[in-house]
């Protein structure tokens, strides 16, 4: 039986849309989580954070605005902080996450979640 593939997934978003059609189109059904709906928590954040090998702040988006209005880009915030803003606010989270085979891979581009199948 195949390993469990997992996708935190943004139905808005065309990139994770992507992802899930690429993943479709192999014959793999992820368990797909819409992580704005259902945030991670500080454990599942932690394990995405360690599989892909950055620091928190290279998981968040940048561009959105909660980024600027919650003071983001200070140096002083603690990998505690930056987690648990993630948590507050799951828009900040890169997407899509792909999970499998104990990996993790960020589908930008959509193709990139290739690598962990």
């Amino acid at each position: 039986m195949p390993a469990a593939v997992t996708l935190w997934h943004n139905p808005r978003c065309s990139k994770s849309r992507g992802v899930l059609d690429l993943l479709h189109q192999r014959g793999i059904e992820p368990v797909v989580i819409d992580y704005l709906e259902n945030p991670p928590d500080t454990r599942e954040i932690s394990r995405a954070i360690e599989l892909l090998g950055l620091q928190p702040r290279q998981l968040m988006r940048r561009d959105e605005p909660e980024y600027a209005q919650h003071g983001l880009d200070d140096p002083a915030l603690t990998r505690e902080q930056l987690i648990a803003a993630m948590i507050a606010h799951p828009s900040l989270i890169q997407r899509p996450i792909v999970f499998a085979n104990g990996k993790a891979a960020i589908g930008r581009p959509p193709e990139a979640v290739l690598a962990i199948l």
